[in-house]
C-alpha cells in the first residue's frame, strides 16, 4: 500500500518504510513540503516544475493545473507519496488542499490518486460539506467512487475532517473544467476526444468537463496499481480510446 508522508512547514526526515521514528532522529529521509520554480511543462493532470535545474513532475488538480503558466515562476505545496519502487509527488495550490488530500486516504479504499480525483471535482469546503451532510450523491459524483464508497468515507472520515470553514460555492464542474482546458490548451488527442464528445451531441461544458474528470481520475483507475492512466505523464503520449471511454463513462448516467 502506498504510504503518505506528511510534509511539515520545512523540509525534515520522514518516517521510515519499517514504521519506527529513526530516521527522524538522525535527519536522513526527506520530505517535500513544497517546491518553487520555473513551470516547464503542463499536461491535463500533470506539471513539470524546474527546481535548481532539476525538472520535477508534480501531479495536480485541473484547478490547481489551471492557475499555472509555462514559463513564469509557481510555488505549490506538495506531498510525497513512497513505494517500494516509485516516489510520487502530489502539488496543491494551497495547504488546505494538501490537507483534505491527505485525510482522504484515510478512508477505506482510498488512494492518492482517487484522492486526488475528489479534488478534482470538490473543493476542500465542498468535501467536508458532503461528508458532514453524509451527501453520497456529491461524493458519487467522482470518478471512481461508488454509493458503498461514498458511505466508507463518510463513515471513516465525518470525525476527521472538519465543518466547512465557509460557505462553500457550486462544485467545480463544467464551467471550471472548461477554463482549465483553455488554460492548458489542451492540443493532439485530449482535444480530439473533445471535439468528438461534442459531434456524439454534448455541449463543449459537458464534453470538456469529462475529458478534465477522465484525465483526473484516471491514476484512480490505474496510477494506484501503477499504471500510468489514459492520460499518461506530462508530454507522454495520450491513449485516444481509452480517454474517450473514460469520458463518455462520466457522461452517461450511473
Amino acid at each position: 500500500m502506498p504510504r503518505t508522508l506528511a510534509p511539515g512547514w520545512r523540509t525534515r526526515g520522514a518516517v521510515g518504510h519499517d514504521g519506527d521514528d529513526s530516521d527522524l532522529a538522525d535527519g536522513t529521509g526527506v520530505v517535500i513540503a513544497s517546491i518553487s520554480g520555473t513551470v516547464e511543462a503542463l499536461s491535463p493532470t500533470s506539471a513539470v516544475v524546474d527546481v535548481g535545474g532539476v525538472g520535477i513532475l508534480v501531479w495536480c488538480t485541473p484547478a490547481t493545473l489551471a492557475g499555472l503558466r509555462v514559463g513564469e515562476r509557481a510555488k505549490l505545496s506538495t506531498t510525497l507519496v513512497v513505494r517500494e519502487t516509485e516516489l510520487t509527488l502530489y502539488g496543491f495550490a494551497d495547504a488546505d488542499e494538501r490537507d483534505v488530500f491527505e485525510i482522504l486516504q484515510g478512508a477505506a479504499g482510498v488512494g492518492p490518486r482517487l484522492a486526488q480525483a475528489v479534488l478534482g471535482v470538490h473543493s476542500p469546503d465542498a468535501v467536508r460539506r458532503a461528508v458532514a451532510a453524509e451527501d453520497l450523491a456529491a461524493l458519487t459524483k467522482v470518478p471512481g467512487i461508488g454509493r458503498k464508497g461514498a458511505q466508507r468515507i463518510v463513515l471513516d472520515l465525518r470525525d476527521k475532517i472538519g465543518p466547512p470553514g465557509a460557505p462553500v460555492p457550486a462544485p467545480r464542474g463544467a464551467a471550471a473544467a472548461a477554463a482549465a482546458v483553455a488554460e492548458l490548451r489542451l492540443g493532439g488527442p485530449a482535444e480530439q476526444v473533445r471535439d468528438a464528445l461534442v459531434g456524439l451531441g454534448y455541449s463543449a461544458r459537458e464534453a470538456q468537463d469529462a475529458v478534465l474528470a477522465a484525465g483526473a481520475a484516471a491514476g484512480a483507475d490505474a496510477g494506484d496499481a501503477g499504471g500510468a492512466g489514459v492520460m499518461g505523464d506530462a508530454g507522454a503520449a495520450v491513449d485516444p480510446a481509452a480517454l474517450l471511454r473514460a469520458s463518455l463513462a462520466i457522461l452517461r448516467p450511473r
